[in-house]
């Protein structure tokens, strides 16, 4: 007999449970470690109570929340190259990639607040693999296309793209940023 325990979660449980982890991205990467899980809660439309359900600690929150926003952006790799060219696929992945590393910080802060370490570093296993198989998918499908270099490393993407983020003064500084930084990866005609 199937009980309720052994199946899937109901659809309004996950609808739930991605809400909270949609506005809680947001939420951690706007105010930092200081959010109020009752605010969080509450811009979901939820009680608190539903939100410990899914989600029994602060940190567990966060770190989901990370992992969820990390599987989004590299997941769209693929979806952005069925929808585009692969050379304009690449650099809306990087755009996606810049707003996830700028929610990062603000998770990162939050994470690091409520680590018992007390330490500085903050592990999220896992991520370097995963973006790099993005990237390394993206500029594979343009090489296959001739409209990408060659001899582009997907880790010198993500450094440059990275370092675009967090030199940049502002949102527009990053755009422009990237621009210049396709125009380097695309293949000379």
């Amino acid at each position: 007999m199937d009980t309720k325990e052994s199946r899937q979660p109901r659809a309004d449980a996950r609808a739930n449970r991605e809400r909270l982890l949609e506005i809680a991205t947001r939420a951690f990467a706007r105010e930092g470690p200081g959010t109020s899980l009752k605010g969080i809660a509450k811009e979901a439309g939820v009680g608190i109570g539903t939100l410990y359900r899914h989600f029994p600690t602060r940190e567990a929150l966060i770190e989901a929340a990370h992992a969820s926003e990390l599987a989004r952006v590299c997941d769209s790799a693929d979806e952005l190259l069925a929808a585009m060219p692969a050379d304009e696929a690449l650099r809306a992945w990087l755009g996606r990639w810049t707003d996830y590393l700028a929610a990062k910080h603000g998770l990162a802060q939050a994470l690091r607040a409520t680590a018992a370490t007390g330490t500085d570093a903050v592990a999220f296993p896992g991520a370097r693999a995963l973006a790099l198989d993005a990237v390394g998918r993206l500029i594979d499908a343009g090489v296959r296309d001739s409209v990408l270099r060659p001899d582009i490393d997907p880790l010198d993407v993500l450094v440059a793209a990275n370092g675009a983020a967090m030199a940049a003064l502002d949102p527009d500084q990053v755009e422009r940023l990237l621009g210049y930084l396709m125009d380097a990866f695309r293949a000379r005609k």
